[in-house]
């Protein structure tokens, strides 16, 4: 065991846990592995360590299996007082099960939250002197904004099967007999020591073939609603409508509840619902009826006005950072895949054009400086003077601005994209759904690389091929990182660098031309770590987003008026 120690030592290998599909054959559950993998190993730690945010996991997809609560069982008994030991049948009817309903919440941001199955409260049971049981609760599942919910269909592989699958399922194998005392089991409730007598009765054959028919029709109903209109929710605004029953399964809107998405099922029914002139004293009830199973596919699609994309490393964090001023605390470093989850920023734009970032104009920012030097940054150049100046403001918090803000709007941070991100490699789908929701699209492709122009193809491409038409969004092409050319002023290098940003003009000119629109991509150079030509970007920005909600007031307009 020593000599086995001192070879490990001086080899310097390492046991880790195996968790690939390298090592799947190995019965044992470590594994010595070598300075390679080693590596590798801890590099996929840390990948799944930073796509953490505030202790949970980021979360896009999800899917989620719903079951409304099951109504309450009807109670078979009959009034006793003083001098009457034969009263009639008093037992309650059951409760009705709790409904689930869906609200979009602004204060989340991931799918973490939402459990992968929820159950609604059932319906009390009822009682006798005719007591009935209590309704469920309902039940509310908060998402995020920007989510959207679809009813998987019954043929896919990840429904769940519903009330009368699960039951078929149970009674699968079993002869007749044994079939039919279960399936009586589970729907009906016998008063103590009537339940073989009740089964002979013929008030019992006609109520029970009458809840066949009523469940056999509820059935047919069901599979016609989620073949005809299975539940599809948008749910990008936090508007409260007006209750309105009268709408279909998944439109349907309570106050303060939301969504309606499956209903509780109905309580069973007391011994006095099956009185009639043959049966004075009914001695069974029924039990409460399953409430609805729906199977839902959760997706969230970032809401964010302008969309930043780009290859790992291109600067989008940087520039995110340098827009808000500081305050979207983006991670920033010198190696690819930095951004492992999508962040939005909020820019804020004062009445003559500034805004928040271009308040610290000169501000270096740069992973490798602390929040102090941050702040002595700020004081040496002289950043609060010139703030106080050109803003009017009268107050800040730490070394934040506020200017006299007219405009603001939002722009995402993604994972940067790869050539086959549309195949899912690398982090493909987690950015691109988050992409489909922006008004408007800005390439950032890194200007002191060899060929920028190469990129914009990649990216593209990469955007038509996950969702046809999906690059006619793009409006600007940032050249950032211009701060990497022309050396310290020398004339033959700043040369060069003009050439370079000519023929990526040249080539947004030529081939970047989007069908069936009318604007051209704007090209601009910038150095996001120095804040500089950041101005004009913002400025253009904000045009974007002015004109596309605009388009989309007129669409709504429209819709409503038709």
């Amino acid at each position: 065991m020593l000599r086995q120690t001192s070879r490990l030592c001086v080899s310097r290998l390492c046991t880790f846990p195996v968790k690939s599909a390298k090592y799947a054959g190995i019965s044992t559950s470590r594994v010595i592995i070598d300075d390679e993998d080693r590596t590798e190993y801890i590099r996929r730690r840390k990948t799944e360590w930073k796509r953490k945010q505030g202790g949970q996991t980021f979360l896009d997809h999800l899917i989620v299996t719903v079951r409304a609560g099951k109504g309450g069982n009807g109670c078979a008994a009959f009034h006793r007082e003083k001098f009457k030991p034969f009263g009639p049948p008093s037992g309650g009817s059951g409760g009705r099960g709790g409904d689930i309903y869906i609200i979009p919440t602004s204060s989340l941001t991931t799918l973490t939250s939402v459990p992968k199955r929820v159950h609604a409260q059932p319906g009390g049971n009822g009682q006798g002197t005719w007591q009935n049981g209590r309704n469920g609760d309902p039940t509310i599942i908060r998402v995020p904004l920007g989510t959207v919910v679809r009813e998987l269909p019954r043929d896919d592989p990840r429904t769940s099967p519903d009330e009368w699958e699960t039951e078929e399922e149970s009674l699968e194998g079993l002869d007749y007999e044994t079939k039919r005392e279960k399936m009586r089991e589970r729907r009906w409730v016998h008063y103590p020591r009537f339940s073989e007598a009740n089964q002979e009765r013929d008030s019992f054959k006609e109520a029970e073939a009458a809840l066949y028919n009523e469940e056999r029709e509820r059935r047919f109903e069901r599979r016609k609603k989620q073949m005809n209109n299975p539940i599809f929710l948008d749910l990008d605004t936090e508007e409260i409508m007006e209750d309105n029953t009268n709408l279909p399964l998944g439109q349907r809107r309570a106050e303060s509840f939301g969504y309606l998405i499956a209903s509780g099922g109905q309580g069973g029914l007391g011994n006095p619902h099956f009185l009639s002139e043959v049966n004075r004293s009914p001695k069974f009830a029924s039990r409460g009826h399953e409430g609805e199973r729906v199977t839902l596919s959760l997706e969230l699609k970032i809401l964010a006005d302008v969309g930043l994309v780009g290859m790992p490393n291109a600067g989008k964090s940087t520039l995110l950072r340098a827009f808000t001023g500081g305050r979207t605390r983006t991670e920033v470093a010198g190696y690819e895949f930095t951004t492992l989850n999508p962040i939005v920023g909020v820019v804020r734009v004062g009445e003559d054009g500034s805004f928040e970032g271009g308040l610290s104009t000169g501000l270096v920012h740069d992973e490798t400086l602390t929040e102090e030097q941050l702040e002595q940054e700020r004081h040496r150049r002289g950043e609060y003077a010139h703030a106080l100046t050109r803003n009017q403001h009268t107050s800040r918090t730490g070394h934040h601005f506020d200017l006299l803000e007219t405009f603001r709007f939002t722009v995402a941070d993604n994972p940067g994209l790869i050539l086959g991100a549309s195949d899912n490699v690398g982090l493909g789908h987690t950015f691109l759904r988050s992409m489909e929701r922006a008004l408007a699209l800005v390439y950032v492709v890194d200007l002191a690389g060899p060929e920028p122009w190469t990129e914009l193809r990649v990216l593209r491409d990469e955007l038509d091929q996950y969702q046809p038409g999906m690059s006619a969004k793009a409006r600007m092409v940032i050249a950032n990182k211009a701060d990497l050319l022309g050396g310290d002023g020398d004339p033959v290098l700043v040369e060069q660098a003009r050439e370079k940003l000519r023929q990526l003009e040249e080539y947004v000119r030529t081939q970047m031309i989007i069908p069936g629109t009318r604007h051209r991509l704007d090209v601009v150079p910038t150095s996001a770590k120095f804040s500089q030509n950041l101005s004009k970007v913002v400025g253009l920005m904000k045009d974007y987003v002015t004109e596309a909600r605009e388009a989309k007031r007129r669409m709504e307009l429209t819709s409503r008026l038709f």
